[in-house]
């Protein structure tokens, strides 16, 4: 499976650089899945509802399914954080998987970047970081887009990934 990350700092915009290449990317016809990691504990489920009573009595995974879509929790409850190489074999097969985090992890990424957050570029010491999106300008030895060329940056991931 093809797989690019977008990476960065808290409101560095990866969120919407996210939707934002999803919706410009299937309007070419690829299909597109994405991973987002959490630093958080997050829950999508609510308490009283059938699903979340399920897991509250201790089912390790719980499928909850209608015409519309289907969602699968899995508990770790004492289990380690799986890897992003992991959870890559729960999807299924798409044209192109686009993570928003891992930063750590070695897939090429591309850089969010907002000036005015004050944080400092992750690119210069990680060579993962393929190209930045920016809303300033910046002197790289790396491509650096606006931030808010999509049609730009969408091109650039598919050269990389092989889709163009």
């Amino acid at each position: 499976m093809r797989l690019y990350g977008i990476v960065g700092w808290k409101n560095a915009g990866k969120t919407g650089l996210m939707e934002r290449l999803v919706t410009e990317i299937t309007g070419r016809g690829f299909s597109v899945s994405t991973v987002k990691h959490a630093h958080h504990s997050f829950d999508v489920d609510h308490p009283g509802k059938d699903s979340f009573r399920h897991r509250a009595a201790g089912a390790t995974e719980v499928l909850l399914a209608s015409r519309n879509r289907f969602a699968l929790m899995h508990e770790l409850r004492d289990e380690e954080e799986p890897s992003l190489t992991e959870l890559l074999t729960r999807l299924s097969a798409v044209d192109l998987l686009l993570v928003e985090g891992y930063k750590r992890d070695a897939h090429p990424k591309v850089e969010a970047h907002r000036s005015v957050t004050g944080n400092p570029l992750i690119a210069p010491k990680d060579s993962t970081i393929r190209a930045v999106a920016s809303d300033t300008p910046l002197d790289l030895s790396i491509p650096v887009f606006d931030l808010n060329n999509t049609v730009q940056i969408a091109d650039f991931i598919l050269a990389e990934v092989g889709l163009c």
